[in-house]
């Protein structure tokens, strides 16, 4: 059975990724990785599409169509079917994630660092400042992966859509964030690599030029999703791919049951 590593990069737009993230591409070049172009669902906020990639549900399904509802998910997530299996789930994420999935309220100080086998995400480092710096956060999903040796481990980063709020997606700011997190990769990716890890690298949503998103331009709707694995032709592909499909794809990767819910869009090779 694999063990994935999912990072789920806030705010990355495609066209950011293809140009500035090097080593990533690198992999793709050297057909080690594929590269998607994919399709948000709408509304593009983080809320409603956290849902969409960990529960393969719609926001008109999942209920969680804004970020102001602030309550526990009601779909079973790659968390609780994970969970429900046997296999041990770890997150180091926004604490969006963990209301969610976990507790709801956040606490800043009970919910901080979580570690409970009965509850969906098992062990937990839940950040909830948006400008936690990306470099903490990588560090962070690393200890939870070698203290804990997860089945299922989520790494969420912050910083894009940070830096794209203040700065908007055209600016050297942006565009530094993607370079710093690509290096982050190119120092933990090998690693991963070498422990036979599927790696699913995405992102939830992505912005337009003022900075903003919420609407269905391109710019705040393609997104891309990076896949190192052997279960994936390695190669680009630009057909677009629906973000629905992205938790089914990590549950087969799991050997986990689909929900009903669920697409049943493939893109394993």
């Amino acid at each position: 059975m694999g063990k994935v590593i999912m990072v789920m990069i806030d705010g990355l737009r495609y066209d950011t990724a293809c140009m500035q993230m090097g080593y990533l591409n690198h992999l793709v070049e050297k057909n080690l990785a594929a590269r998607f172009l994919v399709k948000t669902e709408l509304p593009t906020v983080s809320r409603p599409l956290y849902e969409v990639l960990l529960t393969g549900t719609a926001p008109h399904v999942s209920g969680i169509t804004s970020n102001d509802i602030i309550r526990l998910s009601e779909q079973k997530s790659i968390f609780h079917l994970a969970k429900e299996k046997g296999l041990k789930t770890a997150a180091a994420a926004y604490f969006f994630i963990s209301e969610l999935y976990n507790h709801v309220p956040y606490d800043i100080i009970e919910d901080r660092e979580q570690r409970d086998e009965n509850s969906a995400i098992q062990y937990g480092k839940f950040y909830f400042d948006d400008s936690y710096p990306d470099s903490h956060l990588m560090i962070d999903g690393e200890i939870l992966r070698r203290r804990y040796d997860p089945d299922f481990l989520l790494i969420h980063p912050m910083g894009m859509d940070y830096v794209g709020h203040l700065f908007g997606p055209d600016s050297k700011e942006y565009r530094k964030q993607a370079i710093e997190l690509d290096r982050w990769f190119a120092w933990l990716a090998p690693g991963w690599m070498e422990n036979n890890y599927h790696i699913v690298i995405t992102s939830d949503h992505g912005m337009n030029n003022d900075g903003l998103h919420q609407g269905i331009s391109p710019d705040e709707r393609h997104v891309p999703l990076f896949t190192i694995s052997s279960a994936f032709k390695p190669g680009f592909y630009s057909e677009e791919v629906p973000q629905l499909a992205i938790a089914p794809m990590v549950c087969k990767l799991l050997k986990l049951e689909l929900t009903e819910e669920m697409s049943t869009f493939n893109i394993l090779s």
